[in-house]
């Protein structure tokens, strides 16, 4: 399958060819290229609150579906580990659990819960043994407030990813915002996961899309701004709508903001508004078939589901409709590709940028 390029220039850009959503191989060559270098979310640090805390999980399950193990040791320092036994393969940990070490049960090996081999049953005999390659792999963990974050392949560190929204809301409380399951929610989108990452990244389709959201937002001064791996979407209120109290070291002091939209490569949304974060992660299933999870952080309890932020289920709903449609649109044999808007589709035009330059 051939490379293909972006040009800069936005104003004669095309889009990636129709290729790229339908064709088997770039899906499953956009599994090293493009996911195994990025960061991705783990969970929130209170699944590991106590020393020897142990909480298996598959890294972007089923697309990488990588057993990894995330832990917690005696000096409060957090490990994210292979999760597969260094003699034969066996998953170590398949429950969270509290542990003083992590034993495999199909032959006994042992390690601490830092990763480092201990032990190991009828090992007397072999030479040269053990050495570091009996420890568990350990992959590096990032931390903001309490959400935790890894990467396979960490070629670009994380605050090449998320350094810039940080940056800029900084000013939020981020390790106030609780994990409130109960209002997550898991959807499925029968269209291909970068599909779903255009339609975020632009707000052109919000006057003909949404019209809930459209009546709150002010979609005359919506704004994107691009940053290296990430990019923003600033959302601002119309009227007396529900917007952030903005300290003055805040750059965007003096405006009604709405909501920050962030989005981060490849596949992160984070999306603030006044009560809180709802967290948006896309996993890709097939070349056709996604899976997104809302996952909720509540900061004011009083604020949730107001404002531009109030009934995302519904917002979700007409996303995934005009999404769907338009897989079926870039499966014909009349459309190749399209261009873009200077004013509106900057996002959707630097997504593609970078898809073309971690594909080569």
């Amino acid at each position: 399958m051939a490379d293909f390029e972006i040009d800069q220039d936005i104003s004669v850009a095309k889009t990636i060819p129709s290729a790229f959503y339908t064709n088997l191989d770039y899906f499953e060559k956009a599994r090293e290229k493009i996911f195994a270098p990025s960061w991705q979310y783990i969970a929130d640090a209170d699944v590991v609150s106590k020393a020897g805390a142990c909480f298996p999980f598959s890294l972007l399950k089923p697309y990488i579906g990588e057993p990894l193990l995330l832990t917690r040791d005696n000096e409060n320092k957090l490990h994210c580990l292979s999760n597969v036994c260094t003699h034969r393969g066996n998953i170590i940990v398949d429950q969270p659990c509290v542990a003083a070490n992590l034993k495999c049960r199909y032959h006994g090996r042992l390690f601490s819960v830092d990763g480092k081999y201990k032990s190991m049953p009828e090992f007397k005999e072999v030479k040269n043994f053990p050495t570091a390659e009996d420890d568990l792999v350990e992959l590096p963990v990032f931390q903001w407030g309490n959400l935790l974050f890894t990467s396979l392949q960490p070629s670009i560190p994380a605050s090449g990813f998320l350094g810039d929204i940080i940056n800029r809301v900084g000013w939020l409380p981020i390790e106030k915002f609780k994990a409130r399951p109960e209002f997550s929610k898991s959807y499925v989108v029968h269209a291909n996961w970068a599909l779903y990452c255009e339609n975020y990244l632009e707000g052109f389709h919000i006057p003909f899309v949404h019209a809930g959201l459209n009546a709150v937002i002010d979609y005359g001064n919506y704004t994107t701004e691009v940053f290296p791996y990430s990019n923003l979407q600033l959302g601002i209120a119309k009227d007396d709508e529900l917007c952030f109290e903005l300290p003055s070291t805040s750059p965007d002091y003096g405006k009604k903001v709405a909501a920050y939209y962030f989005w981060v490569f490849p596949n992160m949304m984070f999306n603030f508004y006044p009560w809180g974060l709802s967290l948006n992660i896309v996993r890709p299933v097939s070349k056709e078939e996604t899976v997104v999870e809302f996952l909720t952080f509540v900061w004011k309890e009083e604020l949730f589901n107001t404002g531009a932020g109030s009934d995302l289920n519904q917002v979700e709903m007409e996303d995934e409709e005009i999404v769907e449609a338009v897989q079926t649109g870039v499966r014909s044999r009349f459309y190749k590709h399209g261009r873009y808007s200077v004013n509106r589709e900057q996002g959707t035009h630097h997504f593609h940028r970078l898809i073309a330059a971690f594909m080569k």
